[in-house]
Formats: structure tokens, sequence, C-alpha cells
């Protein structure tokens, strides 16, 4: 009965994605639509972000390991929102003026250099595929650990799988952004169930840090083997600079369909208090420290404290909410994805054509995502690597929103690249670090190969402006039809004919 219940559940998400949404038929409508989503939608889809599988199961399993260390995650996406406050809306503006589907667009025309666009639309979309694997291996482990069957799980993920490659490829971002608000009130909802359950079974908040003092205070301090001071600090830091600066490209299209950079602003102002949801699931981390096993796995932590305070018909609920949280941020990866590839990897002119192979790169990636997850892997360990990966982007960001453009695109490249091969032989290479994240360890190769080209560029090239003066204009924003004019600057006339229609 719980199996059908969540399997249910999962399939009224995909259904909710397509219900009465007209079928978009160009890439920008798929995108970033007429770029006027309001406030609310806006919300939704930025919201999606704080609370994923990651915030269901992995701060979980942190907490029930580190006790405080799991904080982190509230640290870095308190900071975030602080730099977005700033950054979004001048990337929104660029964006909505220059006519930009994706992050590689903005680095492509910012440098003026194609190179460095395809190079970032690589980079981004290699980062982001550990990501939607994380996703949907977290559905499949909330589905068996809810059931308790292995094979539901596998079920469950294929099911919730092609329900993503479904809506995504017929509404695009705004199918999304209806799944992204039932999911938001569904996660909500589990998120105090489980509260309940916590207080009813264990005991209220300072019953439990009581207890779990009593066992050891070293859960309440920064003190834990892998989770110590140095955790915390370098993950807070590279974390909070990749988020608040918008180096992840599947949050580009929310940003970018946004109705102004007003709206971003009232948005991720009150979504740094949005973020103290995150403080249940560590909660929940921090009771199973009392009720379960020691040998528990991490991604099992909140399910298994559910389970053990809560009905079987609640359970169903948390599942369904950790679903939503699944699918929603899977749908905008899987668009990333498959934005960077057809629109800037592969040079495509028709527009047919390329909606059709941007439609086969959604499933594509899916497709690999379910087939690494079916394999199972550590949630924690894949989100810190994408974010490891994808914030070396950050100085780029930085000079690119400047209002005059005054580093080159090669010296840019060259150092994105310095930082992403970083990030990827610490990680595959088993090195130790100390607990210093890897992203934060890979930004020092990264600015100084960035520096040392620059200076090169400009003692080969003395006086030379790095990008071309028309990188540097700025237009007001006419909804009526500048995004149609501008679109052909950066992107050629296949782009303009797609937003005109």
């Amino acid at each position: 009965m719980l199996t059908t219940l969540i399997i249910l559940g999962i399939v009224f998400i995909g259904v909710l994605g397509v219900w009465t949404r007209k079928r978009q038929t160009s890439l920008a409508g798929w995108t970033v639509g007429k770029r006027d989503l309001p406030r609310w939608t806006t919300w939704f889809l930025q919201a999606g972000e704080a609370l994923t599988t990651f915030s269901f199961l992995g701060l979980a399993g942190i907490a029930f390991g580190g006790g405080v260390a799991a904080l982190f995650a509230i640290g870095y996406l308190s900071i975030s929102c602080v730099l977005q406050y700033f950054i979004m809306p001048r990337q929104r503006a660029l964006g909505a003026n220059r006519g930009y589907l994706t992050m590689a667009d903005f680095f492509k025309d910012r440098f003026g250099s194609p190179t460095l666009g395809k190079t970032v639309a690589v980079v981004g979309a290699i980062f982001l595929l550990p990501y939607l694997q994380l996703q949907i291996t977290g559905l499949g482990l909330i589905v068996q650990l809810a059931t308790g069957s292995g094979q539901a799980s596998s079920y469950s993920m294929i099911v919730a799988s092609v329900l993503v490659v479904v809506f995504v490829i017929w509404a695009g971002i705004r199918g999304l952004a209806r799944v992204a608000v039932f999911k938001d009130f569904i996660m909500v909802a589990a998120l105090i169930v489980v509260l309940a359950g916590i207080i009813a079974g264990v005991g209220g908040i300072p019953d439990v840090v009581e207890k779990v003092n009593a066992v050891s205070s070293d859960y309440f301090t920064l003190s834990r083997k892998g989770l110590d001071a140095t955790f915390w600090i370098t993950a807070v830091i590279v974390t909070g600079l990749g988020a608040g600066f918008n180096t992840f490209p599947h949050l580009w299209p929310p940003v970018l369909a946004a109705n102004s950079g007003a709206i971003l602003r009232r948005n991720v102002s009150w979504l740094a208090l949005y973020q103290l949801a995150l403080i249940i699931p560590i909660l929940a981390g921090i009771a199973g420290i009392l009720i379960l096993d020691p040998a528990t796995k991490g991604n099992s932590v909140l399910l298994s404290v559910a389970q053990a305070t809560l009905p079987e018909p609640l359970i169903a609920l948390i599942a369904i909410g950790g679903a939503a949280a699944a699918m929603v941020p899977a749908g905008a990866i899987a668009m990333g994805i498959s934005l960077l590839v057809s629109n800037n990897v592969l040079f495509i002119r028709n527009p047919k054509l390329r909606l059709r192979i941007n439609h086969v790169v959604v499933a594509v990636a899916v497709a690999l995502a379910l087939a690494f997850g079916l394999a199972k892997s550590d949630i924690a360990a894949l989100l810190l690597l994408t974010y490891g990966g994808l914030a070396q982007m950050v100085p780029a960001v930085a000079f690119a929103i400047a209002r005059k453009v005054r580093v080159g695109g090669i010296p840019v490249t060259l150092g994105i690249l310095a930082g992403t091969v970083t990030v990827a032989i610490i990680t595959f290479g088993g090195i130790k670090t100390g607990g210093i994240d890897s992203g934060l360890i890979a930004l020092a190769p990264n600015v100084i190969v960035l520096f040392l080209a620059e200076a090169v560029r400009r003692m080969l090239r003395p006086g030379q402006p790095p990008v071309p003066p028309e990188a540097d204009e700025e237009f007001d924003f006419d909804p009526a039809g500048l995004d149609i004019v501008l679109a052909s600057v950066t992107s050629g006339k296949d782009n303009a004919q797609e937003l005109q229609a």
C-alpha cells in the first residue's frame, strides 16, 4: 500500500508538469518564456535550490555524524543570498538586454570569446551531471527507506526519471515552475511532520540537545573527525561563493526569465530566512543519535527517524515530499545541461533542429544520471564535487559583471580549466586535503593562471582592449521587441527568430 501511494504521488508530480500547458515550440520560449515571470513563480523556482534531496537526506546524515557541522548549509545559503542580492539583477539585466539563454552566452558575450563560451558550457554540463545523479539517487533512497523494498526504489527512480523528461521537454520552465510550487508546499508539510514526530517520539528540542550533549559534547562543537572547523569554514566559503555568484548553469533560466531585477532582490531578501527550514533535517540527524544504531548510514537517517516516530500514512507524505524535492531540481538540472549542449557546445543553425537536439540531450542526461544512480552514490560527496567544480567560475563572473570587462577571454578560459582540472585530480586521485574543500584549493591555481595569462596578453597586445566594444554596450530593455534585436548580436539570427516565435 505504501509503495502504491508513493508511486501515485510521483506520477501526480509528473502530470502536474504538463497539465494544461501548451507545448513549447522554440528554444527561447522553452527556456525563459517571455522573460516576464512574476514574483511568486520566480520565488518557487529560486527556492527549489534550497530544499532538495540533499536537504532531505544529506544534511540529516552529516548531523548524525558531525552534529552542528551540518549548519554549514545554512551558513553558505545565507551568505549566497547577500551576494545574489547584488549580482543576480545585474545578470538578469544583461540577459534581457542582450538575449542570453544560458550562462555560457553571458561569458561568450561579456568576454567576446566563443572559446570561453564553449569551455563554460562543457565544464558546466560535466559538473552538473553528478548533481543530477544526486537527485535521482536520493529519490530512490527515499522510496527504498520508506518501503523497505529495493525493487520499489528502482521502479520509482525509473518512473520519476521518465516523468521528469516528459514534463521538461513538454513545458520547459513554465512546467517546471508549476511543479516547483507543489514541491515547496509538500516539502514544508513533510518537514513539519518530521518535526512533530521528533517531538512526540524523542522529545522537545531542549530535551534532544541535552540528551545528545550527555552522549558526547563533540556533537555541538566543530571537532568531529572529518567534519571539523576546517571542513565547516572552507565548505561555507566555496559553496557560498559559488551560489552567490550564480555559477550553477541550471539556476540561470529562472533569473533570465524574471520580470525584473527588483523581483529577484525581494526574493533573495526572504530566501535567507526560508533556509531556517533546514534546521528540521539537522535536528532529525541529531535526534537520530539517540534512537538509531550508530552504524546507520548517513543517507538513511532522516527516514529511519521518521519510521521510528511516525505512522505509515505520514511516511508516505514524507516520501512524496522527498520525491518532489528530487524531481524539481532534476528537471532544472536537465534543462541546464541540455541548454549548454544544444545552444553552446553544438553549432546548429536550424532552430527546429536545435530544439529537437535539446530534447534529446534532456533524455540522455537523465538516462545517464539514472544509470549512475542505480549504482548508488554518497549524497554529500556528489554535492561537494559539483559545487567545487562550478565554483571555478567565480573569478570570471566577478570580472564579467563589471561595467567594463578588463581581462581577456583566453586568460579566463585557462584559469577555469586550471581550477576544474585541480578539482578533478584531488577528487578522483584521492588526495588528502586535511579537510579543506577541494573547490577552495582549486581557486588558487585558477586565479594564478588567470592573472599570469592576462599579464602575457597585455605584454603581447599592449593597449588593445580585451573585448570587442559592443560587449560593453547596454540598452534599456524593451519587452515589445528589443530581445529580438539584441539576440542577433550574441547568438545569431536563429535565436532572434526563436524569440520572435
